[in-house]
C-alpha cells in the first residue's frame, strides 16, 4: 500500500466547489472495488458482487460518501492537508469482513480434545468424559472479568489482522447467573475498547449446567426467570438470546420457551441448529422469526424451506466440520436453492473450531460447500451483516455506510480461496481509520 499527502495526488481535474465535504479517507487505483452494493443477497444476486474496475471511495469521520471509479471520484472530490490518500495501486478492495458468530470470551484451551479427535473420538464421546464445552465452562467460571477482557482483547487483535472488522461473541460458557453476567460484562469491555464493532448474544442455554443435570426444568426457568431478565436489565449486555437445540442438549419445546421468553424481554432470537441431528431446529428459528439458524449440517430441505419463507438467515460453520472431522458439511447449495440467505462464520471457540481467520472459512466454503469465490464473499459480508442486524452499517461499501475496508495483497476476491486464507490481507480500515498496515496491528484499544 502507498500512502501520501494529498499534495502528490493533484490532477488537472478539479471537484466542483462545496459539493461535497473534504475528504479525510481517499482510496484510489483500486484493480477492483468489490461493493456489495443493493443490500444482502440470495440465490443467483449471490455471485453480483459489484465490482467497479480502477475503483475508488471517499470518506468522512468514518462514513463513505462517495464510491466509483478512480477518475470519477477524483473529479468529485475535494482534499485537504489532512486527507489520507491510500493507493491501492491496482489490488482489490472489499468490505471488512464481518464474523457472525464466535464464542471467543472464554478462558483455557481443549488442545487434548483435538489429540481425541484424531484417534477418532467423536464430539458426543469426548462431552460424554467430561470434555467438550463443560471442560472450558470449568475454566472460564475459574477466570475473573478481567482476565476474560484480557484474553478478548488479545484475540481480537489477531482477528483484525485477518480483516475482520465487526464480531459477534457468545456468552455460554459460565451457566450460573454471576458467571454468565462476568462474562457478558467483559465483552462489553471489549467493544468499549477495541477499535472492531462488537456484537453480544447472550447463550446461557448453550448447555445443560452441571449442576442442573438431574433437574432440566429447574435450570430452563432459572435461564428464563433470572437470567433473560437481568441481561435485559443491564443496558448493552446482549443483542442476542442464542440456544443449543441438539439431542442431549435442549429439545425443540425447550428451546422454544427461552427464546420466546427472550423475545418477550427484547432479545432477537438465534438458534444453534441441527448440528449433530435432524431435531428440527431450523423449523423452530423460522417459526419463531430468528434472525438466524446456525450450523444446518442435517437441516432437512422442507425445514431450510421455512428459514427462507421467514428470512431466517443461514449460517454455515465449514471450519467446525472441518475441525470435528466426522461430520458432514453444510449443504449450502441446497440453501441457496430453496431461496435462503447464507452466510458464513467461523464459529470461532477452543473446542470445535480453533480458527477465526475468515479468509480461511472463505477457502474451506469455496472448496467443501462449493460456493463460488463471489458467493462466499457475499456471505462472509454483507449477508454475515444480516445475521447479526447491522446489514445497514457494515458488510458494503455504498455512500453513507462505515468506512469498514479491506485492503487484499492480490488483484481481485476470486484470489481470497485460491490463496487458502494465507497472507491475502495487505491493509485493514476501520471506520475510515489505518487499523493494519503489512501485517502490522496500528491501532489497539479504544477508538
Amino acid at each position: 500500500m502507498d500512502v501520501r499527502p494529498h499534495a502528490q495526488w493533484q490532477t488537472d481535474v478539479r471537484p466542483p466547489e462545496a459539493l461535497v465535504p473534504e475528504a479525510d479517507l481517499l482510496i484510489i487505483n483500486a484493480g477492483e472495488l468489490v461493493t456489495m452494493a443493493g443490500g444482502p443477497r440470495k440465490g443467483a444476486r449471490m455471485k453480483e458482487v459489484g465490482v467497479i474496475k480502477n475503483g475508488a471511495l471517499a470518506a468522512y469521520q468514518g462514513n463513505i460518501f462517495d464510491v466509483g471509479s478512480t477518475e470519477e471520484v477524483l473529479a468529485r472530490v475535494q482534499t485537504g492537508p489532512t486527507t489520507r490518500v491510500v493507493d491501492a495501486r491496482g489490488r482489490a478492495v472489499i468490505p471488512g469482513f464481518v464474523d457472525p458468530h464466535t464464542h471467543l470470551c472464554f478462558a483455557g484451551d481443549r488442545a487434548d480434545e483435538f489429540a481425541l479427535r484424531l484417534q477418532g473420538a467423536t464430539y458426543t464421546e469426548i462431552a460424554a468424559r467430561g470434555g467438550g464445552i463443560m471442560s472450558t465452562v470449568k475454566a472460564t467460571r475459574q477466570a475473573t472479568e478481567p482476565a476474560l477482557l484480557d484474553l478478548g482483547l488479545r484475540r481480537l487483535d489477531a482477528i483484525a489482522l485477518t480483516g475482520t472488522t465487526t464480531v459477534e461473541v457468545k456468552s455460554g460458557y459460565g451457566l450460573t447467573v454471576p458467571d454468565e453476567i462476568k462474562m457478558l460484562r467483559a465483552i462489553k469491555g471489549m467493544a468499549e475498547r477495541h477499535p472492531l464493532d462488537i456484537v453480544p448474544t447472550f447463550m446461557g442455554a448453550h448447555e445443560l449446567a452441571p449442576e442442573f443435570k438431574q433437574d432440566r426444568e429447574a435450570y430452563i426457568r432459572l435461564i428464563c426467570e433470572e437470567m433473560l431478565p437481568l441481561v435485559v436489565a443491564e443496558k448493552g449486555l446482549a443483542a442476542f438470546n442464542d440456544v443449543f437445540t441438539e439431542k442431549g442438549v435442549f429439545t425443540v419445546e425447550e428451546s422454544r420457551r427461552i427464546l420466546q421468553r427472550g423475545k418477550q424481554l427484547g432479545l432477537r432470537p438465534k438458534v444453534h441448529a441441527d448440528e449433530l441431528s435432524d431435531l428440527g431446529g431450523a423449523a423452530l428459528a423460522a417459526e419463531v422469526g430468528a434472525v438466524s439458524a446456525d450450523h444446518l449440517l442435517f437441516a432437512s430441505e422442507e425445514n431450510l424451506a421455512a428459514m427462507a419463507k421467514a428470512g431466517t438467515v443461514a449460517v454455515c460453520l465449514p471450519g467446525t466440520a472441518f475441525c470435528l472431522m466426522n461430520v458432514p458439511y453444510a449443504n449450502a447449495r441446497k440453501m441457496i436453492d430453496v431461496g435462503c440467505f447464507v452466510a458464513i462464520a467461523s464459529d470461532f471457540n477452543p473446542g470445535s473450531c480453533p480458527a477465526y481467520s475468515i479468509p480461511f472459512i472463505i477457502t474451506l466454503a469455496c472448496m467443501h460447500m462449493k460456493l463460488d469465490p463471489s458467493e462466499a464473499l457475499a456471505a462472509a459480508t454483507i449477508n454475515a451483516a444480516l445475521a447479526i442486524g447491522v446489514e445497514e452499517r457494515v458488510g458494503s461499501l455504498e455512500i453513507g455506510k462505515q468506512a469498514d475496508v479491506v485492503i487484499l495483497d492480490a488483484p481481485t476476491h476470486r484470489h481470497i480461496p485460491y490463496k487458502m486464507g494465507q497472507g491475502c490481507v495487505a491493509t485493514v480500515i476501520k471506520r475510515g481509520r489505518l487499523l493494519v498496515d503489512q501485517g502490522r496491528l496500528l491501532q489497539r484499544g479504544g477508538r
